[in-house]
């Protein structure tokens, strides 16, 4: 275990490396070009390949062909980036391949700006792309939990043979923190016996040197052979949605204003709901760190008790749906946002959480509440 003072977006990257990633496909876009740069350094060094690739849409496939040779295999990019490779991801999930995707977001739509925003959480948690599939979520609120959620991704993606997304922003990816390493991989990684290895990497029963072919697909003219497939990738979704739920909470036993909020906001409301407490408001956090599987039965549970919850957000608003969807009515569910790139502050989340307590608010608040 070492430990290093690093930046979100290098530190990501040499998670992956201790993962055992081997491979790295990408395409250049702020806020995370850190990550393709460190790798382009890395890599080589420990006998792996990087590859700036001509675009995104080049890169995802790149990704697809590595992990279907059984690699663990990695691509990063930001909001424009993701949207090209949202077919190619489609395709690796209909063919049941693991890799992990970084997205360090930032403020859309279209060119939009390079500074922080949450603004794809819908991308991410949809699936984002064509057909009816999910992806596990892993949204960091620190640069040591980013190293953390990485390594973990790689070890999910393995597991359910499943792209990961790994959903920061452009604070974690730029802010620096120390963060504990651990070491180079050292334990057996799965055998994956699905790959395509070549001719001869799996000999038939009678071992004969042709070996069989693995076949790597996502094409099923058959309906019923397609429904078959898609009610296999349904069942694989209800097994990661039971066992790969993550997700934090603070003082929310006796809140009587619960905070859902994920990544760098969340820290920004942990000060906010402690300002509160020292006002004498009860409030606490519920924390996602899986976006998907969503804390629905948390959130359900915590309006057993609260009266109210707010949803803070670097957007619109857009984890606010999954939190009413969670609450079904049980709770009046609010909601606090800033777009385009603008982080909230904390004396503004508490004057939310003020006002939903009927202390009163400053009346040059700037809030999106509804």
């Amino acid at each position: 275990m070492a430990k290093m003072l690093m930046k979100g977006n290098e530190a990501i990257a040499e998670a992956a490396v201790r993962a055992g990633c081997r491979y790295f496909f990408g395409y250049p876009i702020t806020p995370q070009n850190q990550i393709p740069e460190y790798m382009s350094k890395r890599m080589p060094q420990v006998g792996g390949t990087f590859l700036q690739a001509e675009s995104e849409v080049s890169a995802i496939n790149m990704v697809y062909g590595a992990a279907g040779s059984g690699a663990r295999v990695m691509t990063s990019s930001s909001g424009p980036g993701i949207s090209l490779k949202q077919e190619g991801i489609s395709y690796i999930v209909g063919a049941e391949l693991p890799c992990v995707i970084v997205n360090i977001m930032r403020g859309g739509p279209g060119l939009g700006s390079i500074q922080p925003a949450q603004s794809d959480y819908y991308q991410a948690t949809r699936g984002g792309g064509h057909g009816d599939y999910r992806i596990p979520v892993l949204a960091p609120s620190s640069v040591p939990e980013a190293v953390e959620l990485t390594i973990k991704a790689f070890d999910i993606a393995d597991e359910y043979r499943t792209p990961v997304i790994v959903l920061g922003d452009g604070m974690i990816g730029q802010m620096m923190e120390p963060v504990d390493l651990p070491d180079e991989l050292t334990r057996q990684l799965p055998a994956k016996p699905w790959a395509a290895g070549g001719r001869g990497a799996k000999p038939d029963a009678d071992g004969a040197d042709e070996g069989r072919r693995a076949i790597i697909n996502s094409l099923y003219i058959d309906p019923q052979v397609l429904e078959n497939h898609n009610i296999k990738l349904q069942g694989k979704y209800s097994r990661i949605a039971a066992e790969q739920l993550l997700f934090g909470s603070e003082m929310v036993e006796d809140a009587d204003i619960v905070i859902v909020a994920y990544g760098t906001v969340a820290r920004i409301v942990r000060s906010a709901i402690r300002l509160a407490r020292a006002e004498g408001i009860k409030a606490g956090m519920i924390r996602p760190i899986t976006l998907w599987p969503f804390p629905e039965a948390p959130i359900a549970d915590a309006a057993k008790t609260a009266r109210v919850f707010l949803t803070v957000e670097m957007s619109a608003g857009q984890m606010v749906d999954d939190v009413r969807l969670a609450l079904n009515g049980a709770r009046p569910s609010h909601f606090y946002g800033r777009t385009g790139g603008m982080v909230p502050a904390v004396r503004d989340v508490l004057d939310q959480i003020r006002r939903l307590a009927g202390a009163g608010q400053s009346p040059a608040i700037k809030e999106v509440l509804v």
